[in-house]
């Protein structure tokens, strides 16, 4: 069995973005995958258009169609069986400093937008652990960074314009549209083909981080919120043994007469005294300045360096959403499986986001802590592990990541999201006929 029908027959679930020709394009010589490998996309036929028109066009003459972001999904959410669209040729970037807001093309990433920002003078709230993810692949699954007081970043979506199934412009924003605008920004794919983003920005800032070494978990039992509020975005890493966390980044926002001084010790952990990977034996040239040292936000909150391969690259990732209030308890119950985790984990990393009114958000009305892993390209193995996880987690309420690998039933994932039923509606009203539903979405939010 091929990789591709393994990943079919498994029923799990992924996004992308390689570019061929626009329309009618010879088949490329090996099969588009995602960035980390993991995943062979299930049809050849990619359209890339370089124009909204082209888009409008492209998605009225297909039956069924998905559109890719920069292929960092793990799961199937952007396969299809038929076509796949890419927006990597919409690339415009246009800033209103009055309202506070730039409006992005389709196919712009984070890395591509954030030095452009800063250079006007101005920032974002927050940034993944990678900069290398697309805007609008990254808001229509609700992809977040750290921070007890942030939000993920669809927070940051002010406006949208969607081509709908039949090939019309819809554009949908925070001022006018409420709900139906709640309901649109984490859309899955599956309302539409997503052609221009706007966002609110704020001036720019610096960021300084450092690292700590070897927290004990007894300090979060008591301590969970003041550990993950000493900084503007707070990671926690381990490898699940010796009931510890081996690494905490603290990155801290730098404001005027800010001093920017670190304590040789945080909660008994010790300040590392060199740059670090989290992933033990990886080179940390890849990361983002540690030791304190000032930066500008888009060069500190990101975990990982544009220029480079984030993580490990051949990885397999996981992530599941509980409520913050009962982290520690979630870390509890996790932790028993160690034994069964730790030899095929690369590492775990524990993050908090802040609630928010997103309907299909992972954080929606729940102040949150993400509970993250970066597996071994291991998945036989994984895949095993994986139920044994979700069952520790289902007393929690866990939310899995729209973008990674989980294997929690559909009905399950349904009852978590009280707004379903409305999101379904906003799902006929833009797409009658289930032009952009593919089988991730079938599964995931039909199936009983």
């Amino acid at each position: 069995m091929n990789k591709r029908e393994f990943l079919k027959a498994s029923g799990v679930i992924v996004t992308g973005s390689m570019l061929s020709q626009f329309a009618g394009a010879e088949p490329p010589a090996e099969h588009r995958t995602n960035w980390a490998g993991n995943l062979t996309y299930s049809t050849d036929s990619l359209y890339t258009p370089a124009t909204v028109e082209e888009v409008q066009r492209t998605v009225k003459s297909c039956d069924r169609l998905r559109a890719l972001g920069s292929r960092h999904s793990f799961n199937t959410i952007a396969d299809s069986r038929h076509h796949q669209i890419s927006l990597k040729g919409l690339g415009e970037m246009t800033l209103d400093e009055k309202a506070r807001t730039v409006t992005i093309g389709g196919g712009v990433t984070y890395g591509v937008l954030s030095p452009w920002l800063d250079a006007k003078g101005y920032a974002l709230h927050n940034l993944a652990s990678l900069p290398h993810i697309s805007v609008a692949g990254a808001i229509a699954t609700a992809t977040h960074g750290s921070g007890v007081h942030n939000g993920n970043l669809a927070t940051a979506v002010e406006a949208l314009e969607l081509v709908t199934a039949d090939g019309q412009l819809v554009h949908v924003s925070r001022a006018k549209d409420g709900d139906h605008f709640l309901g649109s920004v984490v859309g899955l794919g599956a309302l539409g083909v997503a052609t221009r983003v706007t966002l609110r920005v704020q001036p720019t800032y610096q960021v300084a981080q450092s690292v700590y070494l070897n927290l004990s978990f007894d300090h979060l039992e008591h301590h969970l919120d003041e550990i993950f509020s000493s900084g503007y975005s707070v990671s926690l890493f381990t490898d699940w043994q010796n009931h510890r966390a081996t690494q905490v980044w603290i990155k801290r926002r730098l404001g005027a007469g800010y001093a920017n001084t670190w304590q040789p010790e945080f909660f008994g952990a010790k300040l590392a005294t060199e740059k670090l990977h989290p992933l033990a034996g990886h080179n940390p040239e890849s990361c983002t300045e540690q030791q304190g040292i000032p930066g500008p936000w888009y060069e500190r909150l990101p975990h990982f360096r544009m220029n480079f391969t984030p993580s490990s690259g051949q990885e397999l990732q996981t992530e599941y959403f509980v409520p913050r209030e009962r982290g520690y308890e979630a870390i509890l119950a996790v932790e028993k499986l160690r034994d069964r985790i730790t030899p095929h984990l690369f590492v775990t990393e524990l993050r908090t986001i802040a609630a928010d009114k997103l309907w299909m958000s992972m954080a929606y009305e729940r102040e949150s802590m993400a509970i993250h892993f970066t597996w071994k390209p291991e998945w036989p193995e994984v895949r095993k592990v994986l139920p044994l996880i979700e069952a520790q987690l289902e007393p929690f309420g866990a939310r899995p990541h729209w973008g990674k690998l989980f294997t929690v039933p559909p009905a399950r994932v349904q009852a978590q999201y009280a707004r379903l039923a409305e999101f379904k509606a906003l799902l006929k009203r833009n797409d009658p006929d289930g032009k952009f539903r593919n089988e991730f979405v079938r599964h995931n939010l039909y199936e009983s």
